[in-house]
């Protein structure tokens, strides 16, 4: 009997929406790209440490490619030029993610020219350690490209049990998204290559790439490549049925292995690793033609669009030109979203540059808002529980976060809610539930940042007690021997009087 593969049965993961998903409209039109902008504006991520050690200064002239920042470890992500040009101020910008926050970005003025900066290929990569082949990928900043933008490196080496699974998420489930289904059918080689790549640093044997079971035209060409790649018999291509979100990192390893990940823990912790197609096709181009991430595919759609479709944005891009690029908006344009309409979040500007996770920019409009209505009570119907797939207590958890109980929210699990909107979509009283959650997480994240410095307080406060204490014992033991030292004379007078008495005696 044949041993049994990872994807021959389907799971099933609690909860899921079924969704229309609008991807046709900006999949019609073929994938472009823009013209060049007059301005890039580099995001460094969420604050200069992120990016590693600024290696530019303003007014240096740069190629496509060169790096801008050097990572000093697998938590931090290079950042390289998108183009050529010259480099201009460090400026802070309104930030993709997340939303409110302004971000460092370098300015680069770009020249025309679009001279690369010479490839640094890594031959021979089947060859060499896995190690040294993760030090490559850092070094090309890759990172997470299905939003998320988790260092690759980290991902691939740490302190794991040994992983035996690689899975490449294909399974675009967000409505209206498309950047991932365009990546497949127009680079299925890239996908399958960098799918080798990245099992070859994790030395993991098996290798699924997962898709939606309506994607047929991206299996076909998947399949293809796979004749086409040497190697590519090694990689599978296995259909997942078309419910939101199977796309989550969890989730889609649940419905391909049955094995669920801990609550506290990590996939790694069950032997598997889940990258994005978006992410394999980067690895590709870093290891075999020594190209660094400078660019990605951002699906731009939606009812406020004129001409929906995919584009390859360079890194620093603002949102306001791919807009442009994709023939501009409607006057009924209502609201501008950063990724889809479940999980996205709502932009309050349209300079925000593209960054390495951005994938879709999606507008709406006025129609679309017509049947809002008043939030009202929650009547704990048990909808949002029904269609969640953490399996968490959204009512419950709500009703923590409103009352501030934050106790009670982080004993409910609220870290583990995957922001999906499934609960906010069923919920009949209009709440806003995936909005709470977030503001309760950043509440986590204060009070856990609060208690560090509180505990950090607290050992510098018992580290100077206990120096205190040292140097208090210190000066009681220096006072000792200084006292010992001044009577030591008068005992050796004591001695030698004593020893004189003795001999005196011995001698009578």
């Amino acid at each position: 009997m044949s041993e049994t593969r990872i994807g021959d049965r389907l799971h099933h993961f609690p909860g899921g929406l079924k969704l229309r998903h609008h991807k046709k409209i900006s999949c019609e039109q073929a994938l472009a790209r823009p013209d060049l902008p007059e301005v890039l504006h580099v995001p460094l991520g969420r604050d200069r440490r992120s990016s590693g050690q600024l290696l530019v200064a303003p007014g240096d002239i740069v190629s496509k490619g060169q790096p801008l920042t050097v990572a000093e470890d697998d938590l931090e992500v290079t950042v390289h030029a998108p183009t050529s040009g010259r480099i201009g101020e460090l400026t802070e910008r309104a930030a993709s993610w997340p939303p409110g926050r302004r971000n460092p970005c370098l300015a680069l003025i770009p020249d025309g020219r679009d001279a690369w900066l010479d490839p640094e290929a890594l031959e021979e990569w089947l060859e060499v350690e896995p190690g040294i082949l993760i030090d490559h990928l850092r070094a090309m900043g890759l990172t997470g490209l299905g939003g998320a933008m988790f260092p690759t490196a980290a991902k691939l080496r740490g302190d794991w049990p040994s992983i035996d699974t690689l899975i490449l998420n294909g399974a675009e489930c967000e409505p209206w998204i498309s950047c991932d289904e365009m990546l497949m059918r127009t680079a299925p080689e890239k996908v399958i290559r960098g799918a080798l790549v990245l099992a070859r640093a994790l030395g993991a044997g098996e290798i699924v790439v997962g898709i939606e079971d309506q994607m047929n035209t991206v299996a076909s060409r998947l399949n293809a490549a796979r004749s086409r790649v040497a190697g590519g018999d090694a990689v599978r291509v296995v259909k997942v049925t078309t419910i939101y979100p199977e796309g989550g990192e969890r989730q889609l390893i649940q419905v391909l292995t049955g094995r669920e990940v801990p609550h506290d823990g990590l996939p790694q912790d069950i032997g598997v690793v889940c990258h994005n197609v978006a992410t394999a096709a980067a690895a590709h181009d870093a290891v075999i033609e020594g190209r660094p991430v400078v660019e990605r595919i951002v699906t731009v759609t939606g009812p406020g669009v004129a001409q929906p479709c995919n584009l390859i944005a360079l890194i620093g891009t603002t949102i306001a030109h791919l807009l442009e690029a994709a023939g501009g908006l409607s006057d009924d344009t209502r609201r501008l979203i950063l990724g889809g309409p479940m999980s996205g979040v709502a932009l309050s500007s349209d300079q925000v540059p593209v960054s390495k996770g951005t994938n879709c920019l999606l507008a709406l409009v006025d129609r679309q808002f017509e049947d809002a209505r008043t939030t009202l009570p929650c009547i704990n119907c048990g909808e949002c529980v029904r269609v969640c797939p953490a399996s968490l207590l959204p009512q419950t958890l709500f009703k923590a976060v409103a009352a501030e109980q934050w106790q009670q929210a982080a004993e409910l699990h609220l870290s583990d809610c995957i922001e999906c909107g499934c609960c906010a979509q069923v919920c009949p009283s209009h709440i806003p539930l995936v909005d709470w959650y977030r503001h309760g997480k950043g509440e986590l994240e204060i009070k856990k940042l609060d208690e560090r410095r509180a505990a950090l307080a607290r050992r510098r406060h018992e580290a100077r007690e206990r120096r205190l204490k040292s140097e208090q014992a210190e000066r009681e033991a220096r006072r000792e021997r200084r006292r010992q030292k001044l009577e030591a004379p008068e005992k050796a007078r004591d001695e030698i009087r004593a020893a004189i008495e003795r001999a005196r005696s011995k001698k009578q």
